[in-house]
């Protein structure tokens, strides 16, 4: 079974907006090798509609022979939203608009790679709490921002993780593969 992994630019204070803004000035060759081995782990995105509409008007522009443009140009991406009827005419790109967890759920029995979630914080949560996100990858950056869109806000239910692999960068950045804690079972919680 394919498994969904989120892959999390976040700041020491939990802030994941505009990593444009503050978080490529921390990537070197171990990040950029570690970003190679993600995307050749996943052969499929999955995005809410905020995200998806930002990297729309982005990546296509892009000019192709880079591996990183080619893959999120090219990867078939699933767009979760109750508000688009259809997505923007960017390459390889399909609607889950209703029974998202259903579809989800059906996208993972599919052969396959791993299907990745970027940015997309509203949709992370959700798959996180109806036990569809199978891995939590944040790679957090020696920055506080102060404000910001934060990945977990509050008023969300408790969630256990746990940490799986992590791995320190020259540059300070940390990154933190976690999975949601399976309950043994009679365990309450």
């Amino acid at each position: 079974m394919r498994k969904v992994v989120a892959v999390e630019f976040v700041s020491v204070d939990g802030v994941m907006e505009s990593p444009e803004e503050w978080a490529y000035s921390y990537t070197n060759d171990e990040m950029e090798e570690a970003n190679a081995s993600g995307m050749a782990a996943s052969d499929a995105m999955l995005l809410g509609r905020v995200t998806y509409e930002q990297m729309a008007a982005f990546w296509p522009l892009q000019p192709g022979g880079v591996p990183t443009v080619d893959y999120i140009n090219s990867v078939p991406k699933h767009v979760v939203s109750t508000t688009l009827e259809e997505p923007l005419g960017w390459n390889n790109s399909t609607l889950i608009g209703d029974n998202v967890a259903e579809e989800i759920a059906g996208l993972k029995q599919q052969p396959g790679k791993d299907i990745a979630i970027l940015g997309s914080g509203t949709l992370v949560r959700s798959l996180l709490q109806d036990d569809l996100l199978d891995e939590l990858r944040l790679i957090i950056h020696p920055i506080v921002l102060g404000s910001g869109k934060r990945l977990f806000e509050d008023g969300g239910d408790r969630k256990a993780l746990e940490l799986v692999d992590s791995k320190t960068f020259s540059t300070g950045v940390l990154y933190l593969t976690y999975r949601p804690a399976r309950r043994e079972e009679g365990e309450s919680g």
